[in-house]
């Protein structure tokens, strides 16, 4: 973990006798133990994946609430004070920034201490749940109270429900678009007031988790990646279980099957022949999970074609592998399963292994396939071992129509320009239906300064090129949210002056997590 400067790092705009006694006015409303600005206590809450610098987002101090009350308490001191906050719901957003702030010398307003699960309705199949709530917390609420609920994990299980949903993040299920999946907030805004959305509008509504709009205009995806207000509940749909499952990886033996593979999985994630969000990735991204890369190649530079190919050949894998799963009656199973089998099939020398049919109480051995039924778990974090020494990545993550074409400009663009810098191209799809995302990791030693720094440069570099093609970022880290941010230009970045128009008018200090998304408040832009 990187070690926190011991120098005294005040909030922009805020001289040192007011940053004082803000933090005597959090305390007293806090108490002592939920403000810290000690060195020692503020390292956690830099970038433990940093691409450069790691003191470069660095927190002057960090408030700890425990209730909606204690938030409002932080926010009257903030815009008294001019304090800037930057809102975590876990601060476990690694390869993105983690709980570092946008802004140097922010406050961390972190949300891990409210961590209830505050209903879990099975005959409706929703949970209701406050931000310090892990994927790992409410997948052991469901198990004690027996539910026949499923939960979607993301790659890392540890992350907060409420953080992953409204960063968009997604998983591998039916229900693995998470921010689709969400019905009815709770919000504070900057001022202080406690808004619920949809139908939590009614003092003694009924539906809050069941139907999204409401009456009037629909809120909730305002606060979905944006710094408009601090989320302090939210109710997200679960999958009920089904009767059984069964999982398919299909194996293709040519970096060139891309374009197929992309133009065959469409129509059937189209028209639900697979249920499941298809998962389709590269040889080295499935190595990475399994070995470290010096077994295959210990060399500088990016490997060599003959040892990715010697690499498949043993793990008996693809160049490019599609991972997916089927639910239901067995009969429903086998027939979507023989219709998929079909239509691979005119891909030459495609290889698929389905597991056996099994009913919905069996659980796989381990590994990616227990996030296809609910289980989360840290499996993901095995890539930091890929190139040695102190692991870290990070991420590139473009949205991709669902297409072959799209889909083979991405990734030969992306794995050159890798190549170029010294990386391998570790990535892949997720496809959801009409989009996927592509996600790419930029894998380093963070103790090598120069692959840390080659690391950050190259994302950025990747970020340019793709906007010029006409792809867009879904997120992306905290050093590049502005850059991301500017290649959606179209009338002169209208877009964005939308958002600054919202932002001054519900947050006209400027407190709540400034520059986030590259929503910078004006007294900031210098």
């Amino acid at each position: 973990m990187p070690t926190a400067s011991t120098s005294t790092l005040l909030p922009p705009g805020v001289s040192g006798a007011a940053f004082a006694a803000a933090l005597d006015a959090l305390r007293k409303a806090l108490g002592t133990q939920a403000v810290l600005n000690a060195p020692d206590a503020l390292a956690p809450y830099l970038d433990p994946f940093a691409p450069g610098d790691p003191t470069r987002f660095s927190p002057s101090a960090v408030v700890l609430p425990a209730s909606v009350d204690d938030i409002r308490a932080v926010l009257n001191v903030a815009n008294s004070a001019r304090l800037p906050l930057w809102t975590v719901s876990t601060g476990r957003n690694f390869a993105y920034g983690g709980a570092a702030p946008r802004i140097n010398g922010s406050v961390v307003l972190d949300l891990k201490r409210m961590n209830r699960v505050l209903e879990v309705n099975d005959t409706l199949g929703y949970a209701l749940v406050e931000p310090g709530v892990s994927y790992f917390d409410l997948y052991e609420a469901l198990r004690a109270r027996g539910s026949r609920l499923w939960l979607d994990p993301p790659a890392a299980g540890w992350g907060s429900v409420v953080g992953n949903t409204l960063e968009r993040g997604f998983g591998t299920t039916p229900y693995g678009d998470h921010a689709a999946q969400q019905c009815g907030m709770e919000v504070v805004l900057a001022n202080g007031d406690v808004v619920r959305t949809g139908m939590g509008a009614m003092t003694n509504g009924t539906s809050w988790q069941a139907f999204k709009p409401g009456y009037g205009p629909s809120y909730d995806t305002l606060f979905m990646q944006s710094n408009f207000g601090v989320v302090t509940k939210l109710g997200i749909w679960l999958m009920p279980r089904p009767a059984g499952y069964r999982f398919g990886h299909f194996k293709f033996r040519r970096d060139t099957d891309l374009r197929a593979i992309v133009d065959t999985l469409r129509p059937l994630k189209l028209d639900d022949t697979i249920q499941s969000q298809g998962v389709i990735e590269h040889a080295l991204r499935w190595a990475a999970g399994v070995s470290p890369r010096r077994r295959w190649y210990d060399g500088t530079g990016p490997m060599p074609e003959a040892a990715i190919d010697a690499m498949t050949h043993t793990l008996d894998i693809g160049r490019w592998n599609l991972r997916f799963g089927l639910y239901g009656p067995e009969a429903l199973v086998e027939a979507r399963l023989q219709v998929i089998r079909q239509a691979f099939s005119a891909i030459p020398d495609a290889r698929l292994d389905a597991t056996p049919y099994r009913s919905s109480d069996a659980e796989p051995e381990g590994g990616g396939d227990r996030s296809q039924i609910g289980i989360p778990s840290m499996a993901a974090f095995q890539m930091l071992n890929w190139r040695g020494g102190n692991g870290a990545h990070i991420d590139f993550s473009p949205v991709c129509p669902t297409t072959g074409a799209d889909a083979t400009t991405q990734y030969e663009l992306i794995r050159a320009t890798a190549q170029a810098s010294g990386f391998d191209y570790y990535g892949g799809f997720t496809v959801a239906g009409r989009h996927m995302h592509h996600i790419f990791a930029a894998i380093f030693d963070k103790d090598d300064t120069a692959q840390s720094h080659a690391a950050h440069d190259l994302i950025e570099s990747l970020i340019v090129k793709t906007g010029q093609a006409g792809y867009g970022q879904y997120r992306t880290h905290l050093a590049f949210m502005d850059l991301a941010a500017s290649q959606y230009d179209f009338n002169g970045h209208a877009l964005m002056r939308l958002s600054d128009t919202i932002k001054a008018a519900l947050d006209p200090q400027g407190i709540l997590s400034p520059g986030k998304q590259g929503i910078l408040p004006r007294r900031y832009r210098s």
